[in-house]
């Protein structure tokens, strides 16, 4: 194998890749990067045999080939390299010989045979959705992801292909946030699955403003293919959580008393200073609605109080309800609208928080002292 790459594409493409490569690995191997050179690309490839990310670069090849080398090692000497084009040979027992300016470099490889494999997907089951709507769905949602791992089947974000429609799902038992978008499912693309947390946060950093992704799915496999007009090319390939994700629809509440709408900015600024004065054990915020006014308090017996007072447009009865203040400020920082509205029943039953749009944030009440 022989090309010349330059600096730049090659840090995009470990970028790319080298997050998902665990330092504390029993096989070699998995430490590794796979590099396959040939026409006028170098794909490179890295797994934890969980997740695998492929990417694919523009590169001057000259011998087609294929190796492996340690991505750690590759990625803090490319980073460091003074001159802006690289040259790398690799002989039939896997040596890199790595030249760029005055430095030299030789890395000792791993044949590209004992690098794992990728999973086959056939072509039905496939959609295709914009990646700023991915990304914006995403957004809305991944921060409900629950982080309990007896809850195997809450880590992780569940999405449902059905009738014209993309919906995404998270939750942690105490809050759950849900995006839909329409997009073209066709007849046999119709799929339910759950993707893991990690894939998530692979998916939230690798996804473009532009491009399209293409979706997919087998019974226990997801694959996303992330493609831009500037050539960059990322595929994710995942193993889906295993189990039945729970009904969902049965927590969002089926009636609502009152539905007040308030300026997003507004009342998160006064939500962050609100809990500054709560703490680890007591760790909730009091809304008050009255006539044209609610008063956010947070109040601490061994840290003090805080008393905030938004002027709202409300003509129901006085309602008090508490939310733990950071559920509650993390759909407002995730959006974008200048206004939301959020949906009471009483003291004691979920909150709704919705936009102008398809989203929706179901958040359990906190005991009040």
């Amino acid at each position: 194998m022989k090309l010349t790459i330059s600096k730049e594409q090659m840090i995009s493409g470990l970028q790319a890749v080298q997050n998902i490569v665990s330092s504390r690995t029993t096989l070699p191997i998995l430490s590794n990067v796979l590099l396959r050179a040939e026409g006028n690309r170098l794909e490179l490839t890295a797994t934890d045999l969980d997740v695998t990310i492929t990417c694919s670069v523009e590169a001057s090849v000259s011998t087609p080939g294929a190796t492996t080398l340690p991505v750690k090692r590759l990625f803090g000497i490319v980073r460091e390299l003074a001159t802006l084009e690289i040259e790398m040979e690799v002989d039939e027992k896997n040596f890199c010989s790595l030249r760029s300016g005055s430095s030299y470099y030789k890395i000792h490889g791993l044949a590209a045979e004992e690098f794992p494999p990728l999973p086959k997907f056939a072509e039905k089951r496939r959609i295709v959705v914009p990646q700023e709507k991915l990304r914006g769905m995403l957004r809305k949602t991944s921060f409900a992801i629950s982080t309990d791992e007896t809850r195997f089947v809450l880590n992780g974000i569940f999405v449902s292909l059905k009738e014209h429609k993309m919906t995404m799902v998270a939750t942690d038992g105490r809050r759950m946030a849900m995006a839909d978008e329409e997009v073209e499912v066709p007849a046999d693309g119709q799929a339910e699955f759950i993707v893991p947390t990690k894939a998530i946060n692979e998916l939230n950093r690798l996804l473009q403003p532009k491009g399209e992704v293409e979706i997919k799915s087998t019974e226990n496999q997801v694959a996303l293919n992330l493609q831009d007009d500037a050539g960059f090319r990322v595929l994710i390939v995942s193993k889906l959580v295993e189990g039945n994700y729970p009904n969902y629809r049965q927590v969002i509440p089926s009636e609502t008393k009152e539905r007040i709408a308030l300026a997003r900015e507004e009342l998160l600024h006064a939500l962050r200073r609100a809990e500054i004065m709560t703490s680890e054990k007591s760790n909730s915020v009091k809304l008050t609605f009255s006539k044209n006014n609610l008063a956010i308090t947070a109040n601490t017996p061994d840290v003090g109080e805080a008393r905030e007072s938004i002027a709202i447009n409300y003509k129901g009865q006085d309602l008090a309800i508490a939310f733990n203040p950071g559920y509650l400020m993390d759909p407002l920082k995730a959006l974008e609208n200048d206004e939301v509205y959020i949906e009471l029943i009483d003291e004691l039953s979920p909150g709704v928080l919705k936009i102008n749009g398809p989203f929706l944030y179901v958040l359990m009440p906190m005991r009040m002292s």
